[in-house]
């Protein structure tokens, strides 16, 4: 008996290290990323109806101080949720629908996931309640036709990402950890960097070696967070005139006590990690900024899905 509604918690991201490579001939670039989901989750409650689809959106924020600064959360076709549906009935032939509650907790314009989280939580939901014997292939390739995000939020965890970040080598992490995650009082754009990257003389410098780094290291299957962090982040060279504001923020955090104070994705949001047997509570206490901060902890899953024949219940 298929449920009548189900919960999601769509699960953020961090880009433990993230470097590009050359715009290829469809207009995207290749790329090198360590993914690694953390704690930090929206959730999507979903229910059957018999036909369409509709979305509600409530934020609501979990910083632990602060409110960030996020862009508003699209609507209509530009939602990312409700374009996974469409994609979904459309592959499928689904002639029922689905009412979607959001409630975000992810910052938009961060460059943790969250878009693309919420798509990859569509995705699962819509297979319970409507296909539940599809198989996890055929949301990969739903997935893949979102986003390059959407793949790694889907299956979560640890991986190393190439191609847009869409070919996913599923790693093993040699140790859980927490990180602190700092939102500025600005969003970035992904489009907007990319083509700042484009116009820089050395964006270039030393990707081959990061290209054969990574490659080794999904053969080898497991990665260190120290690892993962030397990458670096190749966006942190495009903020342009935020650059001073993104290293005022990054020398805070490190002055806290984290560890490798890095840009995730395309910003603007920068994480440090907090290195095992120091408090927590320290941490946070020496940050000295207005920015929205986070604790997060490292998970092994993008996606957790819970269901229920009785709507009323989740």
């Amino acid at each position: 008996m298929r449920p009548a509604a189900v919960r999601v918690e769509a699960r953020a991201k961090l880009n433990l290290g993230l470097r590009i490579g050359p715009r290829r001939d469809d207009g995207f670039h290749d790329l090198v990323s360590v993914f690694q989901s953390v704690s930090l989750a929206d959730t999507l409650i979903v229910e059957r109806r018999r036909s369409g689809f509709s979305l509600e959106v409530r934020n609501e924020s979990v910083a632990l101080r602060g409110r960030p600064a996020t862009r508003r959360v699209p609507s209509g076709d530009a939602n990312l949720v409700l374009r996974a549906a469409r994609a979904f009935a459309g592959r499928h032939r689904v002639t029922g629908g689905a009412r979607f509650r959001l409630i975000k907790r992810i910052p938009s314009g961060s460059g943790l996931g969250g878009g693309s989280a919420d798509a990859a939580a569509a995705l699962i939901a819509l297979r319970a309640l409507l296909r539940p014997g599809l198989d996890g292939q055929d949301l990969l390739e739903l997935a893949t036709d979102l986003g390059a995000d959407v793949p790694f939020a889907l299956r979560g965890g640890t991986a190393i990402g190439t191609g847009r970040g869409e070919r996913l080598a599923p790693m093993s992490l040699d140790r859980g950890f927490r990180a602190l995650i700092a939102m500025p009082g600005f969003t970035t754009s992904t489009s907007d960097a990319y083509r700042a990257f484009d116009r820089l003389k050395y964006g270039l410098t030393g990707w081959r070696s990061y290209l054969r780094s990574a490659q080794r290291i999904a053969r080898e299957g497991i990665i260190t967070i120290e690892r993962a962090l030397s990458l670096g982040n190749s966006f942190e060279i495009t903020l342009g005139p935020r650059r001073g504001e993104f290293e005022s923020l990054r020398d805070r955090l490190l002055d806290a006590g984290v560890q490798h104070a890095r840009l995730t994705g395309s910003g603007s949001a920068v994480f440090g990690v907090i290195e095992a047997g120091v408090s927590a509570r320290s941490v946070v206490s020496r940050f000295r900024g207005p920015e929205a901060i986070y604790l997060v902890h490292s998970t092994r899953a993008g996606v957790r899905l819970r269901a229920r024949h009785d709507p009323g219940r989740l």
